[in-house]
């Protein structure tokens, strides 16, 4: 049916002015023989009337003991008002448009509140409305249960949702649209000179988003590879080319010419957390326990005989420390860091890329607490106070040069 999918972030919609934007340029999909299906966020960021942390604050205000079904129902009315206001856009200008929820839309999950996995998609309701000639424009996310209960999916659902309605219509394209003109190789606040990348494979920007890089969220990519997907970041309020993200085709010759380093990642609010155990130790299971339990996920992760060394995310501090004071362990804790990451296409194992990185560290006089590496990537440990020296460094002598 020659189908994109389009999805617009809360920035992107947050305005009528902007939300008229939008509606032309989706406008000009359809004019173009093309079959636009919409995704949308809620309406603004945070402390914004309809956003979704602006929900969340109200239900917890009267009542701050969370309850996970709850808070989902109310969290996806931000995405529902969304819809119908651009759908108004869209038939104000002329062409019929119609909004669904999640549910309408025929996305199933699992009863994982706040962060569901979609279990089906059913499109069918999508599909005859397209053959009507509509323009469909969906809730991103969010679904619903077996039993009839609304689901939220997570950081980064409206990503996850418009690739997974890519998935199930067979659709040409999915078009992420946000507030840049691309993927770029580097945070531009931080790098003024950071360029924006033409094409890049899923194990690039999955690495990416991963290590900090907020333009897709990793789930979506996920999604898009399993089904071979073509993705493309663009910008809402610009004609850029934006970013093709799609299946790696390098060869080993091109491999050889290519620049080895595609961009510079970035992630704020990391604590590493140094632990004197024995292997053998039976805390050492119910440290590894307790842990899980707690869904708290651990990176950076180096486990010595006698000792294990590992980073978690700020925000899930207070809870590491109630459990490794439970077992009475002892430990260090180094907060206000950052992880810098280098990401590139197989740089692990080549000879001399991890001694450049920490000669480059090391020349501005860069500590560096702990590295990692994988197919992809090469992460440092550093404080944050170092951070926008580190990315600038790395950037410039790793792309720029």
């Amino acid at each position: 049916m020659n189908i994109v999918v389009q999805k617009f972030g809360g920035t992107s919609v947050a305005s009528q002015e902007l939300r008229d934007k939008i509606a032309d340029k989706i406008i000009e999909t359809k004019l173009s023989g093309k079959k636009p299906v919409v995704v949308v966020s809620a309406i603004g960021r945070k402390g914004d009337s309809y956003a979704t942390d602006t929900l969340i604050n109200f239900a917890n205000s009267i009542f701050s003991e969370r309850c996970s079904r709850e808070l989902d129902l109310i969290m996806s009315c931000g995405e529902i008002i969304s819809s119908v206001i651009m759908a108004n856009t869209i038939k104000s200008k002329g062409y019929d448009a119609v909004a669904m929820t999640g549910f309408q839309a025929g996305i199933i999950t699992d009863e994982n509140f706040g962060n569901a996995c979609v279990k089906r998609v059913d499109p069918k309701n999508i599909i005859e409305n397209l053959k009507e000639d509509k323009i469909v424009v969906v809730t991103g996310f969010q679904g619903i249960t077996e039993n009839g209960d609304i689901t939220t999916l997570g950081r980064g659902g409206s990503d996850t949702t418009a690739v997974i309605l890519g998935e199930a219509l067979k659709a040409d394209v999915v078009e992420i649209y946000t507030d840049v003109d691309g993927v770029m190789t580097a945070d531009p606040r931080l790098v003024p000179d950071a360029n924006v990348i033409d094409c890049l494979s899923y194990d690039e920007v999955y690495q990416m988003a991963t290590d900090g890089a907020k333009v897709i969220h990793p789930k979506a990519v996920e999604i898009a590879e399993r089904s071979n997907i073509t993705l493309k970041i663009k910008n809402t309020f610009t004609d850029s080319d934006g970013t093709t993200i799609k299946k790696s085709e390098y060869t080993f010759s091109n491999i050889c010419s290519k620049t080895l380093f595609t961009a510079i990642a970035y992630k704020n609010d990391i604590v590493q957390v140094n632990i004197e155990i024995d292997s053998d130790d039976e805390k050492n299971k119910l440290l590894l326990d307790g842990l899980e339990k707690n869904k708290i996920s651990i990176d950076m992760i180096n486990f010595f005989e006698e000792r294990k060394v590992f980073t978690i995310e700020e925000k899930d501090l207070t809870i590491l420390k109630s459990i490794l004071d439970f077992y009475n362990l002892k430990y260090k804790l180094t907060t206000n860091c950052s992880k810098v990451t280098a990401i590139g296409h197989r740089i692990h194992g080549v000879p001399g890329v991890m001694a450049k990185i920490v000669k480059i560290l090391s020349n501005e006089n860069i500590k560096i607490l702990q590295t990692s590496d994988s197919n992809t990537t090469i992460s440092c440990l550093i404080t944050r106070d170092n951070l926008e020296k580190a990315v600038r460094a790395l950037h410039y002598e790793l792309l720029n040069k």
